[in-house]
C-alpha cells in the first residue's frame, strides 16, 4: 500500500465513526404523562449529554413548568408548543404526550416544522398539509443521518457504477424498502428490531465485499435483485424509526406515503452528490486508489456494527 494510502483509510475511518456516533444524537424525545387533569410530569429521554443543554421547551399559554411537573389549569395542555433550539445538534424533537385516559400521541417537531399544536386531549386535528410537510422533512433527515442506509447504497454505487443498471438498481431498492415500511407501519409484518439492524449491517459488508472483487458474481451480474432482497430489510429499519417517532390516527395513509417520499429525495440527493463527485475526480490519478480505501473503511465499519449488533442480539 503506497505511504499515503494508509493515512487516507485512517480519515475516512475516522470521519465514518465520527457520524456513526452524532447518529445516535440527531433525535431527542420528551415524555409527557398526566397525572391529574392539567397537570404533566415531563423529562427528556436520557443520553451522553443531557438534553437540556441544547434543547428548550416553549409551553402553550396558560401552562408553566415547576422543575418536571407541567401545570396547565382547567385549560389543559392546549395551544402550541415548540422548542428552541431544534435544528441545531438535534435534527427534530418527538413529543409523546400519554393522557390520563391512557391514549398517547407523538408529535414531532423539527426546524422546518418548528411547533406541534395540541388541543388539550388526544385528538390530533392536524391538517393534510401540515402533516405531508412534516413527514416529508422526516424521511428526509432520517435517510441523511441514517449512515447505516447511506453506506448501503454508496456501496451500491460502487458496485453498479453510473450507467443504465443503476436505475433499475435503485428502483428495485426503493420498491422494497417501501413494500416492507409500510407493511410494518400498519402492523402486517413484525420483526424484532435487533436481529433487522444486524442483518443491515451485513448487507453493506456484502455489498463493498462484491464491489471490491474483480471476477463476475452473481451481486454484479444480478444487482437490482441484491438491492431488492437486502431493501426488504432496509424497509423494516425505516419502519423501526418510524415507529419511534409516531403516526398520526388521522392521515395515517399521507403520513406514510410523505415519509417514504422524504426518505427517497435524500436517497436521490444522495446519489445525484455522488455523480457530481465523480464528474468532478473521475479523471485523477488518485480515483483508484481512493476507491479502494473508501470501500475498505465501509467495509471495517460495517463489521464492526455487525459483530457488536450480533453481540447485542444475546447480550
Amino acid at each position: 500500500m503506497k505511504h499515503w494510502l494508509k493515512p487516507l483509510l485512517w480519515a475516512v475511518l475516522a470521519l465514518m465513526c465520527s457520524a456513526a456516533s452524532s447518529h445516535e444524537m440527531t433525535m431527542a424525545e420528551m415524555g409527557l404523562r398526566e397525572v391529574s387533569p392539567g397537570q404533566f410530569l415531563w423529562q427528556w429521554a436520557s443520553g451522553e449529554r443531557p438534553v437540556n443543554q441544547d434543547l428548550t421547551p416553549v409551553w402553550p399559554e396558560g401552562c408553566h413548568a415547576d422543575e418536571n411537573l407541567l401545570q396547565c389549569g382547567e385549560g389543559g395542555l392546549k395551544g402550541t408548543l415548540s422548542v428552541d433550539g431544534v435544528g441545531k445538534r438535534y435534527s427534530a424533537a418527538i413529543v409523546k404526550v400519554s393522557w390520563l385516559d391512557g391514549q398517547v400521541r407523538a408529535y414531532t417537531i423539527t426546524e422546518g416544522q418548528p411547533s406541534a399544536h395540541l388541543y388539550g386531549s388526544a385528538d390530533d386535528r392536524r391538517g393534510i398539509g401540515e402533516v405531508a410537510s412534516a413527514y416529508t422533512m422526516l424521511g428526509i433527515e432520517h435517510i441523511l443521518t441514517g449512515f447505516d442506509h447511506l453506506m448501503f447504497v454508496i456501496g451500491l454505487l460502487f458496485l453498479v457504477g453510473f450507467n443504465r443498471r443503476l436505475l433499475l438498481t435503485i428502483t428495485a431498492f426503493t420498491v422494497a424498502h417501501s413494500l416492507t415500511l409500510a407493511s410494518a407501519a400498519l402492523g402486517l409484518l413484525t420483526l424484532r428490531p435487533p436481529p433487522v439492524e444486524a442483518t443491515i449491517a451485513l448487507s453493506i459488508m456484502l455489498v463493498t465485499g462484491e464491489a471490491l472483487r474483480e471476477r463476475e458474481t452473481l451481486a454484479r451480474r444480478w444487482p437490482a435483485l441484491v438491492a431488492f432482497l437486502f431493501g426488504l430489510v432496509h424497509g423494516l429499519g425505516f419502519a423501526g424509526a418510524l415507529k419511534d417517532i409516531g403516526l398520526p390516527e388521522n392521515h395515517l395513509p399521507i403520513a406514510l406515503l410523505t415519509f417514504n417520499v422524504g426518505v427517497e429525495i435524500g436517497q436521490l440527493f444522495t446519489v445525484a452528490m455522488a455523480w457530481i463527485a465523480y464528474r468532478t475526480v473521475r479523471r485523477l490519478p488518485i480515483v483508484p486508489q481512493a476507491r479502494l480505501a473508501t470501500l475498505y473503511g465501509i467495509g471495517t465499519m460495517a463489521a464492526f456494527w455487525s459483530c457488536s449488533r450480533i453481540m447485542a442480539m444475546f447480550g
